[in-house]
């Protein structure tokens, strides 16, 4: 069974997907009430599911009803080399990666085989040492073997 959270991402995403532009504008006190929860919990999955590692850009609108614009980004509207170092920086999460992963996949930039090995790459059990330290090894191989794929492209 979806969580709530889990329930609002899809719905966004559907509404995102719709619009040839890629972007939706939304009233965060409507979409609270759409889904019966309060608007710290709109807040709390656009600031963890809608990132710019997820491919997403989030601006809010004060004035007017408070809107909130939620734009899917397309990692090829970048220099990719310089994007890949941008967003891993010196040190990044297992989420983060794999959030970054996932979106290299759905935009076709990497093939599942690539997928794949990188999300097991960047597993927690795959670098067993100890923090930070292990966020910035695994921002260094993400980074390296990425740019290598983006070679041979």
């Amino acid at each position: 069974m979806s969580n709530l959270s889990d329930n609002i991402e899809k719905y966004l995403k559907e509404l995102i997907n719709k619009n040839s532009d890629r972007s939706v504008s939304i009233k965060r006190k409507e979409l609270a009430y759409k889904f019966n929860c309060v608007p710290s919990q709109i807040n709390y999955v656009l600031s963890t599911r809608f990132t710019e590692n997820n491919g997403y850009l989030v601006t809010s609108r004060r004035g007017g009803g408070g809107y909130i614009e939620i734009k899917r980004l397309k990692f090829s509207d970048y220099n990719p080399e310089y994007k890949i170092t941008e967003l891993i920086g010196s040190s990044i999460s297992q989420n983060e990666a794999s959030g970054l992963i996932r979106r290299f996949y759905e935009e076709e930039i990497i093939t599942k085989q690539d997928k794949d090995v990188l999300l097991s790459c960047c597993e927690r059990e795959s670098l067993p040492i100890p923090l930070p330290i292990r966020d910035r090894v695994r921002a260094t191989l993400l980074k390296n073997v990425l740019l290598e794929i983006l070679k041979h492209k």
